[in-house]
């Protein structure tokens, strides 16, 4: 692996892992002064870091049986409690009935997660956007480790090193930081949107977060 290889793999671990603290530490600070309980429910979620939305999609993607990606108020509360967040039922409520926009008594699950998504202006996504396609080589609309190959060396792997895994374990490893429903090593736009969705809070400053994403993927 030749020096600026290593080095950009180095910087975009290293800064997931700060930006991850940073994240919990405002989605923290955000709640103490919440009160619009849609709010509320995002701030839980990312006190669980940038992966903290797409574990809430794994968790109601449990109670869809019927594959309808839908979700009822039972089914809603259900699930916001067995990820693990405490809130108030009467905000629980409020949460949906804020969310469910037609009053069908239904939310549908993408749309669901769109809302629940934190906020990036029109540079960022374009930037999200830029990452995704550059990743995305076959033009399918998703990431799997063929795309990866090329892109995302991990022969400096410890696991890699020392024989215990092979190139594509590393690589679905990695692709497990932006899967969130089966972990089938595809990621859809809408997974890897909503992970740097959760990147993005953390940050502040556009020209911060235009220089991780260029120095992370090469832009």
């Amino acid at each position: 692996m030749n020096i600026r290889r290593e080095q950009h793999i180095k910087t975009k671990m290293a800064a997931t892992g700060r930006m991850n603290h940073e994240l919990k530490r405002k989605a923290k600070e955000a709640e103490k002064n919440c009160s619009d309980p849609v709010e509320l429910l995002r701030c839980k979620c990312l006190q669980r870091g940038a992966s903290g939305i797409k574990g809430l999609a794994r968790t109601f993607k449990i109670f869809d049986d019927d594959g309808s990606r839908s979700l009822d108020k039972s089914e809603f509360s259900k699930g916001i409690r067995d990820y693990g967040i405490v809130l108030e039922r009467d905000v629980v409520d409020s949460a949906f009935d804020a969310l469910d926009k037609d009053h069908s008594g239904k939310l549908d699950f993408d749309e669901f997660l769109i809302a629940l998504r934190p906020k990036m202006n029109a540079s960022r996504k374009a930037l999200v956007t830029q990452a995704f396609n550059k990743l995305d080589k076959t033009g399918d609309s998703l990431i799997t480790t063929e795309d990866l190959k090329g892109v995302y060396n991990v022969k400096k792997h410890p696991k890699y090193l020392n024989g215990e895994w092979t190139e594509d374990q590393c690589l679905l490893q990695f692709l497990s930081s932006f899967d969130s429903d089966d972990k089938d090593g595809k990621i859809t736009r809408d997974e890897f949107d909503n992970y740097y969705a959760g990147v993005s809070a953390s940050v502040d400053s556009d020209a911060y977060f235009s220089l991780m994403m260029t120095n992370a993927w090469k832009l």
